[in-house]
């Protein structure tokens, strides 16, 4: 007897002009594909602008069994959505910090550590008063990172400005424009997308990457590589973590015990937007 196919779902709470410029989701997805696909597993990805549509969407497709379990990401603390799935008697994997998956299968980015490696980083050459243009607030790998790099630049004696930024182009200038007033040497993005955004900002402001200002983006990818001048970043295997995600979610479907997968470490990828503190 043919097994009936099964589908799985994965909600993104995204502009779509913010999804169509950022390159993380689209690495994610080819990694959970390459797992899933021989398994006979398909993806359904939905695109939503609020936690309602999202919530809403989990219930239409419990309703109507469009999917058999569901990848949940960019939780905070204590998410509404691990419960709501919950009841919804979906399966269901997170992609974030176990404190934030309430038991659920998780697989994890130690977003505090890479974050004060990235201070480190930045320390070893000299710099002492440094940014963080940050993600969405709500977000606990937004927190999380915020925590590890406030820590070690503390540990260092270091000042570190903080500016809020969405994952955009557009955001990412704004809150550099905004930490530029306060004078930092170096500045950490949480995505690559808003560290471009950062080189414009720093180009209105008549600052040259990098002797006026040192530049690190979170997250790798060709975008990086292709930025005049090359951008330095926090590189993770995104694919990956996409590749631990499909595991996750098959052995949860299979009923399975929930645990918790330590995604590979980052590392930082030194290029030319970074150097030493003159």
């Amino acid at each position: 007897m043919t097994q009936a196919p099964r589908r799985v779902g994965l909600v993104l709470e995204r502009a779509s002009q913010v999804l169509g410029e950022e390159p993380y989701y689209h690495e994610f997805l080819e990694g959970l594909e390459r797992v899933l696909t021989p398994a006979g597993v398909s993806v359904l990805v939905q695109v939503v602008t609020d936690r309602d549509a999202e919530n809403a969407t989990y219930e239409r497709w419990a309703a109507h069994r469009r999917v058999d379990g569901v990848i949940l990401v960019d939780l905070g603390p204590d998410d509404e959505r691990v419960a709501l799935v919950a009841g919804l008697d979906l399966p269901a994997v997170v992609i974030g910090d176990p404190s934030t998956a309430q038991g659920l299968p998780t697989v994890w980015t130690d977003d505090a550590g890479f974050a004060q490696e990235a201070v480190g980083f930045l320390a070893v050459l000299g710099h002492r008063r440094i940014g963080h243009v940050t993600g969405p607030p709500r977000f606990a790998h937004t927190q999380l990172r915020q925590n590890g790099l406030a820590a070690e630049a503390a540990v260092r004696e270091m000042t570190l400005l903080v500016a809020e930024g969405d994952y955009s182009f557009d955001g990412g200038r704004a809150a550099t424009l905004r930490i530029l007033d306060e004078k930092p040497t170096a500045i950490i993005f949480d995505n690559d997308v808003m560290a471009l955004g950062g080189l414009a900002a720093a180009a209105e402001h008549h600052k040259t990457v990098p002797a006026d200002l040192s530049i690190v983006a979170w997250d790798d990818s060709a975008q990086c590589q292709l930025a005049v001048p090359a951008l330095s970043a926090m590189s993770h295997d995104v694919e990956r973590i996409g590749e631990l995600a499909a595991k996750a979610l098959l052995a949860a479907l299979a009923g399975e015990p929930a645990e918790v997968y330590q995604a590979p470490s980052a590392h930082i990828v030194v290029r030319d937007s970074t150097h030493p503190l003159s």
